[in-house]
């Protein structure tokens, strides 16, 4: 039995990103569910739970602490596990830097926009500090 089209272009894509130096090819399911597993329980069958914490992990291990997790359309897993979760990633990770922030019909834009800025103005000064230069990250759900 051959691989299905869209297995096909996934592999082409992680191929051609792990060539890349601009852009990083995307951990392994089996590596994100393994790094959330100290967070989380990964008994989910959806995996919707465990896979954004596997997730911002990932982005952490990879250098970048500057996370924004966007939540739209009150979407339930990510509003419980995502902001339950990172809570512990900042104690277990303390050079992380990471907010969510609700994209929903009753959102406001001025929260969002100073939101975000904060988040940026608190990795500059992270930065500065550290004479360092991380990597910001949005998650986009």
């Amino acid at each position: 039995m051959g691989i299905s089209l869209l297995e096909f272009f996934r592999k082409t894509a992680k191929r051609e990103l792990e060539k890349s130096k601009n852009f990083t090819a995307p951990a392994h399911i089996g590596n994100l569910a393994n790094m959330a597993n100290d967070f989380v329980s990964i008994g989910n069958q959806t995996g919707e739970g465990w896979f954004l914490t596997g997730e911002m992990l990932e982005l952490i291990h990879t250098g970048t602490n500057n996370i924004v997790c966007t939540q739209p359309f009150g979407c339930l897993p990510n509003h419980i596990v995502g902001k339950g979760v990172i809570k512990e990633l900042r104690k277990a990770y303390p050079d992380s830097n990471i907010i969510a922030v609700d994209y929903d019909p009753g959102a406001s834009e001025v929260n969002q926009l100073n939101r975000i800025k904060l988040m940026l103005s608190t990795a500059q000064k992270s930065s500065k500090r550290r004479k360092s230069n991380h990597r910001t990250g949005i998650m986009f759900r």
